[in-house]
């Protein structure tokens, strides 16, 4: 792709999504906002398994409590977004093979950081949200980056569950996590406001499908088309290289 063709792309990105362009310079640093919610009819027992209604008064505060979860150095030049669904396969095939890739090259490099946002695709994969859930559970005993590649390596058996919840609790167990705290937290509403406020970022962003990647360096935003190691590593090149780069 020519350099003319590339600036073009990011031009295109940077108007779709002018007004949040800035949050992937704050992601890794504000706070969780207090924006009151609803519990809908969304609770399947007592585990919340599907979006809750969200009272946000406007974008700042969607932003605040729609925290993707970081890792790599939070003053890395570039930022690199995932917008993405555990019960997905591609999200699975991404995760398992393109993001070690991204982590051992440029975020432990110092280059990069790499951000998770939730975007279940609720109408096809009805597992999905509680995963997402499931993995903020794990994040509040610190292990969310073992989770999270536990649920995409075991995918496969845990998409097709009816309830899915014993299976997270095995996992959970697996990563170190403290299984009755984890139980507790997976079997509540604790994070259903997170995970809904991050699809509702998503899509507010035009997020559509999963993966979806965004790469932010410079002031300047860029969603990819392809999303395989080779296309990353090079959007990051040119967005670090156009004249004003530092």
């Amino acid at each position: 792709m020519s350099r003319g063709e590339d600036r073009r792309q990011a031009r295109e990105a940077q108007s779709d999504m002018k007004k949040f362009y800035y949050l992937f310079g704050a992601v890794a640093v504000i706070g969780i906002g207090v924006v009151g919610y609803n519990v809908g009819s969304s609770v399947l027992g007592t585990a919340a398994t599907a979006p809750i209604e969200l009272n946000i008064e406007n974008d700042e505060a969607l932003v605040e409590l729609a925290q993707g979860v970081t890792k790599g150095d939070l003053d890395a030049p570039v930022t690199i977004v995932e917008f993405g669904d555990y019960q997905c396969p591609g999200c699975g095939s991404f995760a398992l093979s393109v993001e070690p890739q991204i982590m051992g090259t440029l975020v432990e490099s110092g280059r990069a950081k790499f951000v998770f946002y939730d975007f279940p695709l609720i109408s096809i994969h009805p597992n999905a949200f509680l995963a997402a859930r499931a993995t903020r559970c794990a994040a509040d005993q610190d292990v969310y980056w073992e989770f999270h590649e536990t649920l995409f390596r075991n995918q496969a058996r845990w998409s097709t569950a009816s309830m899915p919840s014993s299976a997270f609790e095995d996992y959970a167990e697996e990563v170190g996590a403290d299984d009755g705290a984890f139980s507790d937290c997976l079997n509540s509403d604790r994070h259903a406001d997170v995970v809904s406020a991050n699809m509702e970022l998503g899509a507010r962003m035009g997020v559509s499908g999963t993966p979806t990647i965004l790469i932010n360096a410079n002031g300047q935003v860029r969603r990819l088309n392809n999303y395989d190691f080779q296309s990353i590593a090079s959007a990051v090149e040119s967005l670090t290289s156009e004249p004003g780069a530092n």
